[in-house]
């Protein structure tokens, strides 16, 4: 190597193991000393093989966004990475980055992003790795990260200065080339080559209107080279457009609680046509029509059903994979088409195997992901284009499109109810309670009402390498085609989020038109009763509700 690489002592963390999200903490403590340096490290001593293979680095422009790069690039060098592709000032959504490592045959890549937990000094930021096909690492490979963070003793890195990552071009630090490249280009042209950028140009040339918001998140750049400059939507469409480190001090998580200045907009007099919104590292979306919410779920479903309209997904989907809390539409639409419907437990990676395998063309979760087999990461721009494509072709309404899904398929009512910040014990106790009370089969017990048909604490055997995962969340199925859902989620830094999911099919036409609120309002009370939610959390309502 060089005799400016130095060789660091250090000491093993403590307990600190990526999850399904990589590693999310507050910025304070990626800030002590050495802790970034120790998980970087710890990345590279799971991996084989990288020596002068190509890394991929970028990040969502949080704070301390730059500050994490400069150390990444100092490692990677150190331990033999051969070029690195980082976008200009530090900036790349997951999804461009999982579709960078897809194009250039890269070894794998570090995305910096905690998704959509707010941002700033005082707030979060995350860490994670992706293997080779674009995909957030497995478990294996995770597990592997978190024993050599137990283990690690020292850490390599160059001894040099910091590399200017404000203009594009190459640099070299020790025997590795950087290479700062456009966050945007790779990306747009990917997006290019699945849809009909003409017939949605078209579009707004016939004075179509969208508004878009990108919470001052790492979207704007790309929303606007691509709605804006290439597709002709008018200027000002892409709203909150400019990355701030700390996302203008809001909460950048598309959903109807957190986007409310395009909520507001969607929901007013003089609504536009079309809303979407992305979250902090750009694979969440939120879609609106005027006056009118869709559901993650129903989109995913929508998507499914008029895929043949759109370019990239004319010739049919092989098949649809859904999270195992994402509601049934989907699965109504696989049937009708004859294609397989896997559920999975929640995050990606599960996706990637199906992905890689052909199973599945399109994935959804209901926590505002969305993707396709174009990368192996859910998208938010993405779903828009698709949305817009969609829009094009058909020229109705999205109220329209949703409800002559909803009479062609049935209606799945369906909310997720967050209870966030909650005492973490408290949490834990909740789900064990409902373990020993649901653990067994209840088929035929009544519950005000609501007869047992199956209940069971969700478990996956990966239909490709056979692996499994197992305590994924409680399910409830009642005899009415409704069940409940009951998970905590471990995407928050403070305390634990308690999620509950809820459910009811109904093929009635005549009903589709109520508020799903007000059809789940017994399951909402029934889920209350059952896990003593007040009790153990001490809270009177969600704190998000979608």
């Amino acid at each position: 190597m060089t005799d400016k690489m130095k060789t660091i002592p250090t000491t093993p963390f403590e307990g600190q193991k990526p999850g399904t999200s990589g590693l999310r903490k507050k910025v304070s403590v990626f800030q002590q000393p050495h802790y970034l340096e120790n998980f970087v490290q710890s990345i590279f001593d799971s991996l084989e093989g990288f020596q002068g293979k190509i890394l991929v680095v970028g990040g969502d422009g949080r704070y301390y966004n730059k500050t994490a790069i400069q150390t990444i690039l100092k490692i990677a060098a150190a331990n033999g990475f051969g070029q690195v592709l980082v976008g200009q000032n530090g900036l790349l959504s997951t999804p461009a980055a999982s579709a960078i490592i897809r194009k250039y045959q890269a070894f794998g890549g570090i995305i910096l992003s905690a998704s959509h937990n707010p941002g700033g000094p005082e707030g979060d930021f995350g860490i994670k790795y992706n293997i080779s096909n674009g995909g957030p690492a497995p478990e294996k490979i995770t597990d592997a990260i978190y024993q050599h963070s137990q283990q690690i003793s020292e850490y390599r890195i160059l001894d040099v200065a910091d590399i200017d990552l404000a203009h594009q071009g190459k640099t070299q630090i020790g025997d590795m080339i950087i290479e700062i490249i456009d966050p945007v280009t790779d990306y747009d042209s990917l997006m290019e080559e699945l849809f009909d950028f003409k017939g949605i140009a078209a579009l707004f040339q016939s004075g179509f209107t969208l508004r878009f918001d990108a919470m001052h998140a790492i979207t704007g750049p790309y929303a606007k080279t691509i709605l804006e400059d290439k597709l002709g939507a008018p200027a000002g469409t892409v709203m909150n457009g400019v990355p701030l480190e700390d996302f203008g001090g809001g909460h950048p998580d598309p959903n109807l609680t957190y986007a409310h200045d395009l909520v507001d907009i969607m929901m007013g007099d003089n609504a536009p046509q079309f809303g979407a919104a992305s979250d902090g590292d750009g694979d969440r979306n939120m879609i609106l029509g005027q006056r009118f919410f869709v559901t993650p779920s129903d989109s995913l479903a929508i998507l499914a059903a008029n895929a043949h309209l759109v370019p990239g997904y004319q010739d049919g989907i092989a098949g649809i994979a859904r999270s195992m809390p994402t509601s049934e539409a989907a699965d109504q639409v696989a049937q009708a088409l004859n294609i397989d419907c896997y559920e999975t437990p929640t995050g990606w990676k599960f996706f990637g195997n199906l992905l890689d395998a052909g199973k599945a063309t399109l994935c959804g979760e209901e926590s505002f992901g969305t993707g396709s087999n174009h990368i192996r990461e859910k998208d938010g721009l993405w779903a828009v284009l698709f949305w817009l494509n969609i829009l094009a072709v058909r020229q109705q309404s999205v109220e329209s499109i949703v409800r002559e899904h909803w009479a062609k398929y049935g209606r799945n009512f369906y909310s997720r109810h967050d209870y966030e910040g909650v005492d973490k014990k408290a949490a834990e106790e909740l789900m064990e309670n409902l373990y020993s009370t649901f653990g067994h089969h209840l088929k035929g017990q009544s519950f005000d009402g609501h007869i047992v048909e199956y209940c069971d604490d969700f478990s996956y055997i990966d239909p490709i390498d056979h692996s499994i995962s197992t305590n994924q969340g409680m399910r409830i199925f009642f005899e009415d085609e409704s069940r409940i859902v009951f998970r905590l989620s471990g995407t928050g830094t403070e305390g634990a989020t308690l999620r509950v999911y809820l459910e009811l099919f109904e093929q009635d036409t005549a009903r589709h038109h109520l508020d799903a609120q007000e059809v789940l309002a017994e399951l909402i009370k029934l889920a209350e009763k059952i896990a003593g939610i007040k009790k153990y959390t001490g809270r009177d309502k969600p704190s998000v509700i979608t």
